[in-house]
């Protein structure tokens, strides 16, 4: 490639509406434009980016045996009915055609997959399958945000896999969780593993790969001592109790003392002595009444865990309605609504609000001062001991690059999906999904790796091997070096960019550590007056000083230097 006959409009400066360092990046660095909201126009060096990380999925994928196929964006809402999941999901584009039929753009492929399944599949001799694609998905997202990690429109490797019954499901589980650590390992990334929740996936259980980043959406709770780690919307902890006073039950006055710092500190008492009471309406249940440590927060999905279905915080008037008393003065005494308390209030003594503006009672212990049941709610904090061993958990924000499902039956029963065992008996087919987003890879890459001059790819997903930069193009001998250099790395299958612009050499420098091409070879004075030319490594900045002919062989040892093993 010629930057002088190519499309790379870097930018000098960051963009003013771009938070997350990726994002920032890939638009300064001419990868990508954004078209409106989520919606992302991927330019020559960032689609070549894509297209290194889709060749490594490819290889992994068919490694285990994947076929490659390719599913319609736009699906019927049959199939979606006859799977429950047309309600519910908000995020799902929906539309109607000119005849009036409903249809959806597919945020994800497990209906088609179940439908193909049921019309192909006939016998345990067909078992088992894997099924994948790398397609264009759409979500009706609610605040598109993070540059390329939260998007409308985004690319998607999905994986299905059939099989028999459990037991080979859990082959193809684990068959696919090796295939994905080396995919992210030869994309450079660092990651974990985690327990997640199923989510609207549902199935019987799900692990996602989540690369640690700043940017990241997501956090995720990692025992150091005993290997436990799991999405906070899963995690369980073990926090430290308080020394709890021996109180009797009793009402005292809290005059303005509204927020759990505000009672705390009015009351002189660790906020740990006092429960955070939340009242929140589920659409078909109705209201509850949630209940965790003062110095605790509510995890949502949790919740939804624990009721069984979506729930949102009650309003003000809606507060007063079941409770008696506005926000802030509501406790779980004498209440006529479902209570939920977390798992660690099962020991101890507590404040609560009284049901009544400007008083809160001490001395309530929850199950026998009033009734409630318990569930995991709180979100963990580091710190707090690992449900497993006990040592401290270790909180962690991270980037999901990628998920997997054991899905069971619940698609290939409600859409017909079954096979004739051997003995000729009909069973459902078993089924797992697994994705991985290509655009969430390169985003972590650029999170993990970037410095303050700009992106450092790894060698395995960059847009181009080496960066070419003649210093003066007025200068015939620095000129021709320049271009042997280029078609020679050409002919030794190196990719590879000459930046023949006439540009200042500030210019041309300040690009080639903005783009991140990991290596860059620059022909100047030193050419002229000594004949080498230095080969810099983006990555660590090391310098080779070597004659026109050596300069591949440099190349190839920064590359093996740098690259995984």
């Amino acid at each position: 490639m010629r930057r002088s006959k190519s499309l790379v409009p870097t930018l000098r400066e960051d963009p003013a509406d771009a938070e997350a360092q990726s994002h920032r990046l890939m638009l300064r660095a001419g990868l990508a434009r954004q078209l409106a909201a989520g919606i992302f126009v991927y330019l020559p060096l960032g689609q070549r980016v894509l297209d290194k990380v889709n060749a490594v999925i490819r290889e992994e994928m068919d490694a285990i045996g994947g076929q490659e196929i390719t599913m319609p964006v736009i699906q019927p809402a049959e199939i979606w009915k006859q799977s429950g999941r047309w309600d519910g999901i908000p995020e799902m584009f929906k539309l109607k055609d000119r005849h009036g039929r409903e249809l959806c753009l597919g945020m994800t492929h497990e209906e088609v997959i179940a439908w193909l399944a049921a019309r192909e599949i006939r016998s345990y001799r067909d078992l088992p399958q894997i099924w994948y694609q790398i397609q264009t998905k759409e979500r009706d997202e609610a605040r598109p945000r993070s540059g390329v990690l939260r998007t409308r429109e985004f690319v998607m490797k999905d994986s299905y896999t059939l099989d028999p019954d459990a037991a080979a499901l859990d082959r193809s589980y684990a068959a696919h969780e090796a295939a994905y650590r080396r995919i992210f390992e030869r994309c450079g990334l660092r990651f974990h593993v985690v327990q997640s929740d199923t989510g609207m996936m549902g199935g019987h259980s799900a692990h996602e790969f989540m690369a640690p980043s700043a940017a990241g959406e997501d956090e995720i709770a990692m025992c150091a001592a005993c290997g436990y780690a799991a999405n906070v919307e899963l995690a369980r902890s073990v926090p430290t109790a308080p020394a709890f006073p021996a109180w009797r039950r009793e009402e005292v006055a809290t005059p303005g003392a509204r927020t759990i710092a505000e009672v705390a500190a009015f009351l002189a008492i660790d906020p740990r002595l006092t429960l955070k009471s939340l009242l929140y309406v589920a659409p078909r249940s109705g209201p509850v009444l949630v209940l965790v440590r003062g110095d605790h927060s509510l995890h949502e999905r949790k919740l939804l865990r624990a009721v069984g279905e979506e729930c949102r915080p009650a309003h003000p008037d809606e507060v007063r309605q079941h409770l008696g008393a506005p926000p802030g003065s509501v406790g779980p005494l004498g209440v006529r609504v479902p209570v939920i308390a977390d798992e660690a209030l099962r020991q101890g003594t507590y404040v609560v609000g009284a049901n009544r503006e400007g008083f809160h009672v001490r001395g309530v212990t929850p199950g026998r001062d009033f009734e409630c049941r318990f569930a995991d709610l709180h979100t963990a904090l580091a710190g707090e001991a690992c449900p497993q061993c006990g040592a401290p958990l270790g909180v962690e924000r991270v980037i999901e690059v990628g998920n997997i499902f054991k899905l069971g039956t619940k698609f290939s029963e409600a859409l017909g999906a079954k096979y004739l065992d051997e003995a000729g008996r009909e069973q459902p087919i078993v089924m797992g999904s697994y994705g991985i987003g290509p655009a969430r890879i390169a985003a972590a890459a650029i999170e993990q790796l970037a410095d303050a001059d700009g992106i450092v790819w790894p060698w395995s997903i960059a847009p181009f091997h080496v960066y070419v930069v003649p210093v003066s193009v007025k200068d015939a001998a620095q000129v021709t070096a320049a271009e042997e250099i280029y078609e020679e790395c050409g002919r030794q299958g190196l990719e590879v960019i000459l930046d023949d612009r006439d540009e200042r050499p500030g210019v041309k420098f300040k690009d080639a550590d903005l783009l991140g091409i990991p290596v860059r070879v620059t022909v100047g004075n030193s050419f002229v007056k000594e004949g080498v030319v230095e080969v810099r490594s983006r990555r660590t900045r090391r310098e080779r000083r070597v004659g026109k002919g050596e300069v591949v062989a440099a190349v190839r040892a920064f590359q093996k230097e740098e690259s995984p093993t």
